[in-house]
């Protein structure tokens, strides 16, 4: 039976958008209708970008400030003294509210059966709403982190679905609603195959996993073959956040290495990075997949969607001088669960490399663990969740 879904994203970066344009297409392969909208829009003129502005500049100009900022508004606290886990709700009921009455009216106009949000504002917004009885479709929520900040919690939506068992633990605990942990949502393309002893042929939507891709091999990046010379990635997202990346980049490069540094949209990044000996510094790439195929190694500050499109593709990641407040959070939520290494100074990252970039126990461990996470395909719980509604009746799609 078709379903009409909405599905509520942010465009601060890149990772939340890839996350609901992969489950957009994966519920138009089921059948259903889609329809994707950016929840910035649904607040005051002027106030989404100015949010996405500040956060950048942040994150980007002044750790600390956004640091603080996360411990206060969003870090969900550690246990009582008595043992007991208290996740308080995060203040973001201005921002919320303001965002109501506009999602009231797009649901009105779209009549969707389902909503699901992948930004923790959204989250908020369909949370307050269901909670009240004034959004009276079904509410998934599919959190994109491995560390739950408050900020995704509100018991007001029915579903949660997260990335691991322990981002899924938190949300039950946080939200008290109905929490799965599907894996995470990564394009089929970056999909490397079966990993060690595994045996797995496809990936969680039912899809093949792609046998032959176009994929770049290291003499497409600009360079002859060299497989003395590993190739590994370093990741700076898609703003290129990131602290002293050129000098990981030549440590790496001196190790015997081929550091390929992913500088985003930020080109004075990209332009330092490429004075760099023995390094590659590349700008915006749509062929993650590919550059995953050729390379050994990432190195993750963000525990975002690079680094579960390499564990997806096979590809070992070791956290490494984290952004501030949840990209922190989320490279140690990472390690805790074993699917990733941490390195705490520039010794252990390349100690971390001699282990992970050959073919030995270490690598494959770390590989299975990370092709474990993939379990189920969160599009068909999202299409699951749907109940019969008045709009079907209207429309004739009872």
């Amino acid at each position: 039976m078709t379903r009409r879904c909405l599905v509520l994203s942010a465009s601060m970066g890149a990772g939340h958008d890839a996350v609901a344009t992969e489950l957009a297409r994966r519920l138009r392969a089921r059948g259903h209708d889609v329809h994707l909208h950016d929840v910035l829009a649904l607040l005051p003129p002027g106030a989404g970008p100015a949010l996405r502005g500040f956060y950048r500049t942040a994150v980007r100009r002044t750790p600390a400030l956004y640091t603080a900022i996360y411990r206060v508004f969003l870090a969900s606290p550690g246990p009582r003294p008595d043992g007991v886990r208290t996740v308080p709700r995060a203040d973001t009921s201005p921002l919320a509210i303001s965002a109501e009455r506009p999602l009231a009216t797009l649901v009105e106009r779209l009549r969707p059966d389902v909503v699901v949000s992948t930004f923790h504002l959204a989250a908020q917004v369909t949370g307050r709403m269901r909670e009240r009885g004034a959004l009276r479709i079904p509410s998934a929520v599919y959190v994109t982190d491995f560390a739950v900040h408050r900020g995704w919690l509100h018991p007001g939506n029915d579903l949660y679905l997260c990335v691991s068992d322990g981002a899924a633990a938190a949300a039950r605990d946080g939200a008290g609603s109905r929490t799965l942990a599907p894996g995470p949502v990564v394009p089929p393309a970056f999909h490397s195959g079966s990993p060690p002893d595994t045996g797995t042929t496809a990936d969680p939507a039912g899809l093949p996993y792609p046998a032959h891709c176009d994929r770049p091999t290291p003499d497409r990046l600009g360079h002859p073959p060299r497989p003395d010379r590993p190739v590994v990635l370093l990741s700076a997202g898609a703003w290129g956040v990131g602290s002293d990346l050129p000098r990981t980049a030549g440590a790496l490069a001196r190790h015997g290495l081929r550091p390929v540094v992913l500088c985003g949209r930020d080109e004075r990044l990209r332009r330092r990075t490429a004075r760099v000996p023995g390094a590659v510094a590349l700008g915006w790439t749509d062929d993650l997949p590919g550059l995953m195929s050729s390379a050994r190694l990432l190195v993750d500050n963000a525990a975002g969607q690079t680094a579960v499109q390499a564990l997806a593709a096979g590809l070992p990641v070791v956290g490494y001088r984290p952004i501030p407040g949840h990209g922190a959070d989320g490279v140690r939520h990472m390690a805790a669960e074993g699917v990733t290494t941490t390195a705490a100074d520039l010794p252990s990252l390349l100690a971390a490399a001699d282990l992970l970039v050959p073919d030995g126990p270490a690598r494959d461990r770390q590989r299975a663990l990370g092709h474990a996470l993939f379990r189920e395909d969160a599009a068909a719980l999202v299409a699951a969740l749907t109940t019969p509604t008045a709009h079907d009746r209207a429309d004739g799609r009872a």
